[in-house]
């Protein structure tokens, strides 16, 4: 029976020996993402057998491989090729299949980062209208992991970014560090409904893409900003309420719905387009186009902290149990 509940703990496990085809890794961090939240409650495309270990992202160090392993060392970096390997643990022994190996020179946050919400953030943009620079993108959930690195790729293209995020006390102090990461206007979900924003739409060009995290009325909002014959591509639904489209929108502007969702991305194109991509984001991070998002280290042995701390309203910092 699944549970809508979060109650993992910490059990040692005995480490099994490193055969031909493994690789024996040290786990340096691993973030706590809100699809992790959604596989231990048993709400995600992709369910481990249980027992299982928690963390679909992370970085390790290689401490030894197999007599068959070619292609990384000791001391080499590494991250899941795909979800549910169980990242939040101290060390473990996968097989070379399993893992995908990074370049070390860039900070410990980006790669414990990298796995995820970076490559979803850029497939998007690459994947579903051909943006040229100048052209606009709105999305909403601008602050989450995804929404943050959708800026800075954005930005890095030659893209202007909408942001809507929802109200909260801070404002202002979001904007502002939203706009130093490249975003070029951040404005609530209250502001999206003012009549007001016909007037905005004279200094701005009408975006062809809308990237959708929240779904129910925040999802009808964006639709109704879109350009005709626009896409937008839900990636999330934080609101847990489905995508309300107008059928007036959808026949007079011709907009596309789509969805996004990385690990069937990773099966449709396989291991080295993936390797691919997760090079192209090293290059932007080295050139400082691309940055974590705020996080908050946490030693694993304080999980519970973290995971309570990562299910907040208004989180402002990405938890990292680090090991």
């Amino acid at each position: 029976m699944r549970t809508t509940e979060i109650l993992p703990r910490l059990k040692s496990l005995e480490l099994a020996a490193v055969g031909g085809p493994d690789v024996h890794v040290k786990m340096l961090a691993a973030p706590i993402n809100p699809s992790d939240i959604n596989m231990i409650q048993g709400n995600y495309g992709l369910l481990p057998k249980l027992p299982a270990v928690g963390g679909n992202e992370g970085v390790g160090q290689v401490v030894a491989v197999g007599s068959s392993v070619t292609g990384v060392k000791p001391g080499d970096w590494v991250i899941p090729a795909n979800a549910g390997l169980g990242t939040w643990r101290t060390e473990a022994v996968f097989s070379k299949e399993a893992l995908i190996a990074i370049p070390s020179d860039i900070p410990l946050q980006s790669a414990a980062t990298l796995g995820v919400n970076p490559c979803t953030a850029y497939r998007m943009l690459m994947d579903f209208e051909q943006l040229r620079p100048g052209d606009s993108v709105i999305q909403n959930a601008s602050n989450s992991g995804v929404g943050q690195a959708v800026i800075q790729i954005a930005a890095a293209l030659s893209l202007r970014t909408i942001n809507v995020v929802r109200d909260r006390p801070d404002m202002q102090k979001l904007r502002d560090r939203l706009k130093n990461l490249g975003a070029e206007c951040v404005i609530t979900e209250e502001e999206l409904r003012k009549p007001e924003m016909k007037s905005f739409w004279k200094d701005m060009p009408q975006p062809r893409l809308a990237l959708n995290c929240v779904s129910g009325k925040s999802s009808t909002e964006l639709l109704r900003h879109l350009a005709p014959g626009g896409t937008m591509v839900t990636y999330g639904g934080m609101a847990k309420q489905p995508v309300i489209a107008s059928v007036s929108q959808l026949i007079f502007k011709d907009l596309r719905l789509r969805g996004f969702w990385l690990s069937q991305w990773k099966k449709d194109h396989g291991p080295d387009q993936f390797k691919e991509l997760i090079l192209t984001l090293c290059d932007l991070i080295r050139q400082g186009q691309l940055t974590a998002p705020a996080c908050s280290e946490v030693p694993l042995q304080d999980y519970q902290h973290a995971l309570e701390a990562s299910v907040k309203p208004f989180a402002s910092s990405k938890q990292i149990l680090t090991m």
